[in-house]
C-alpha cells in the first residue's frame, strides 16, 4: 500500500471525463473477448499494425517527433491518420508531450516519469489533470514544424473522426464482433503497449548506453510496440530512425522505414553511430561500455561508401 501511496496518481484530481471514457473502452475490450471470430481477430491484428507500427512508431514518433527521416507530404499525412486510430490524441499533443519528455526525462517537468510512480508513468498521467485535454495553444511552441500546416491543426482538433469512422465501417461491413475487436480490444491493447514504453522501459530492462536517465531496453515491450521497446538505444540517439541496433533487436518500425527507402518514399534517414566508452569510464550495473552514439545521415554514408572515400 505504501508504494501506491507515494504514487503521484493518488495526489492529483481525477479527470472523470477521460477516466470514464477509458473505462468504457476497457469494458468494451473485455466484452469483445466473448465475441471471438477469426475474421474479427484478423481484422484487429491488421489494424493493430496499422495504428501501432505505421501510425505511432513510424509516424507520430520517428517521423513527426524526431524527424528521423523525410517522406512525401502525402505519406506523412497518411501515417498521421494511421496514428489517430491508436486513440492517443492528435499529432500536436502527442509530439509536444514526447518532446517535453525528452527535454526533461526523469526530471521535473517530465510528463510521465516513473520517478513519480510506476502507475503514474503508465496511466496515471492520462486519467488525472488535463493530459488528454491539453490546450493546443499551450503546446504550439513545442511543435513549430507542425503548427505551420493547417492539416495538423485540423487533425489534432478532430483526431477522433478516423476511429469513429472506422467503428461505423467495421460495424456495417463485418458486424458487431468485428467492430468490438477492431475498435475496442485492439485500441486498449495498443494503448497499454505504448504506455509500457513510458513505464516499463524506465523501470526494468538492460542498458547498453550510459544516459542521464533511467531508460532501458526491453525485448517484450519491443515486440508489443514494433520496436519502441529499445528505449535506452532511443534515448542515447533520439533522432535516429533505427532503434534496434543488434541483429536480435527486432525493430519492425525500422523495417518499415527501410522499405519506404527502397521504394523511394523515404530519404535523409538518420542513423546512430556507436562510440566506445573511454577506459576510465565507470561501468554500472546492467550498463555496457558504450557512450551515447552520434547521429549520421544514412544517405550520406551510403554515398561515401559508394564513392570509396
Amino acid at each position: 500500500m505504501s508504494v501506491f501511496s507515494q504514487d503521484r496518481t493518488f495526489k492529483q484530481p481525477i479527470n472523470w471525463t477521460t477516466t470514464l471514457f477509458m473505462l468504457l473502452f476497457h469494458v468494451g475490450a473485455i466484452a469483445a473477448l466473448f465475441m471471438f471470430t477469426w475474421k474479427a481477430f484478423a481484422l484487429a491484428v491488421v489494424l493493430y499494425g496499422c495504428s501501432g507500427c505505421l501510425g505511432i512508431g513510424m509516424g507520430y514518433h520517428r517521423l513527426l517527433t524526431h524527424r528521423g527521416y523525410k517522406t512525401p507530404r502525402w505519406m506523412e499525412y497518411f501515417l498521421t491518420v494511421c496514428g489517430t486510430l491508436a486513440l492517443e490524441g492528435g499529432p500536436i499533443a502527442w509530439v509536444a508531450t514526447h518532446r517535453i519528455h525528452h527535454q526533461n526525462t526523469d526530471k521535473e517537468g517530465d510528463p510521465h516519469s516513473p520517478q513519480d510512480g510506476g502507475l503514474w508513468a503508465h496511466i496515471g498521467w492520462i486519467i488525472t489533470g488535463k493530459a488528454m485535454h491539453q490546450n493546443t495553444a499551450e503546446l504550439l511552441p513545442f511543435v513549430p514544424d507542425l503548427r505551420k500546416h493547417k492539416f495538423y491543426l485540423w487533425i489534432s482538433k478532430y483526431h477522433w473522426v478516423p476511429i469513429a469512422a472506422l467503428a461505423v465501417i467495421t460495424l456495417a461491413a463485418g458486424g458487431l464482433s468485428c467492430m468490438m475487436w477492431a475498435v475496442f480490444l485492439r485500441t486498449v491493447v495498443g494503448l497499454h503497449s505504448t504506455w509500457l514504453v513510458n513505464s516499463a522501459t524506465h523501470m526494468w530492462g538492460s542498458r547498453r548506453f550510459i544516459t542521464g536517465d533511467t531508460s532501458t531496453n526491453s525485448f517484450w515491450v519491443a515486440i508489443l510496440t514494433f520496436g519502441e521497446g529499445w528505449h535506452n538505444n532511443h534515448h542515447a540517439a533520439p533522432q535516429a530512425a533505427r532503434h534496434g541496433l543488434a541483429w536480435y533487436e527486432v525493430d519492425v518500425n525500422w523495417y518499415g522505414i527501410a522499405t519506404l527507402r527502397m521504394l523511394g518514399l523515404a530519404w535523409d534517414i538518420k542513423l546512430s553511430k556507436l562510440s566506445p566508452v573511454p577506459s576510465h569510464a565507470h561501468k554500472g550495473p546492467n550498463t555496457s561500455l558504450l557512450l551515447p552514439p552520434s547521429v549520421i545521415d544514412a544517405d550520406a554514408m551510403t554515398s561515401t561508401i559508394a564513392s570509396g572515400d
